[in-house]
């Protein structure tokens, strides 16, 4: 089983991430701004699903790969590492930019909560972000991977879906506030990095 601390530190980390506007994020923006609180709500669940899938596939992937090797789950362990001290560093050297909602078209629940979920499932950034993000707080010693590999993704997903439903129904507020605080586009970059390089270093420390 996943231990409190891991699991509060895993928590802590995903909504920092959160926090930093993503395509995600603006995808929900985009549709609370376009239809209102109800399909803004039900982008985030689309999105929820889409990253439902990617935790089952990196769940079952990784699993299986540390029941072949032990060495060869800690090889992707490290190019999981390797992945998020590149994006941390790209994150940090990339110049800030303001981040737009996208235009998107009205359409029905059931569209827009079927374009979330192909939209998440078909990035191959999120998947690359999955399989190496959940690795960095899996400990083989504290029993079943694959539960804990599940455990993490719902967690992550259970967030998810609270963080979008919470931006969706206050996103007029949460855009005025984000203009008083303007500090944060400037430094989302570098913030983002920071937790990235820290999670990547935390894999070098923990196997010394």
């Amino acid at each position: 089983m996943v231990s409190l601390a891991t699991l509060g530190a895993f928590a802590v980390i995903v909504i920092g991430l959160f926090v930093i506007p993503g395509p995600a994020v603006l995808l929900v923006g985009s549709r609370a701004v376009q239809g209102g609180r109800k399909a803004g709500m039900i982008a985030g669940l689309g999105i929820a699903a889409g990253d439902l899938v990617h935790t089952l596939f990196a769940s079952i992937g990784l699993s299986a790969i540390l029941m072949t090797s032990s060495i060869a789950f800690n090889a992707v362990k490290f190019a999981g590492a390797a992945y998020l001290l590149y994006l941390g560093v790209r994150a940090i050297m990339e110049k800030p930019s303001d981040p737009q909602l996208p235009q998107v078209a009205p359409q029905t629940s059931a569209k827009i909560f079927g374009q979330a979920v192909v939209i998440e499932v078909l990035n191959p950034k999120t998947s690359l972000f999955f399989l190496s993000f959940l690795p960095q707080f899996v400990h083989p010693e504290q029993g079943s991977t694959l539960i804990q590999f599940l455990i993490l993704g719902l967690v992550f997903v259970m967030l998810s879906v609270i963080y979008t439903s919470t931006l969706a129904a206050g996103i007029q507020a949460i855009g005025r506030a984000a203009k008083r605080i303007s500090w944060l586009g400037r430094w989302s970059g570098k913030i983002v990095g920071t937790i990235y390089i820290a999670l990547g270093l935390k894999v070098a420390f923990q196997n010394k």
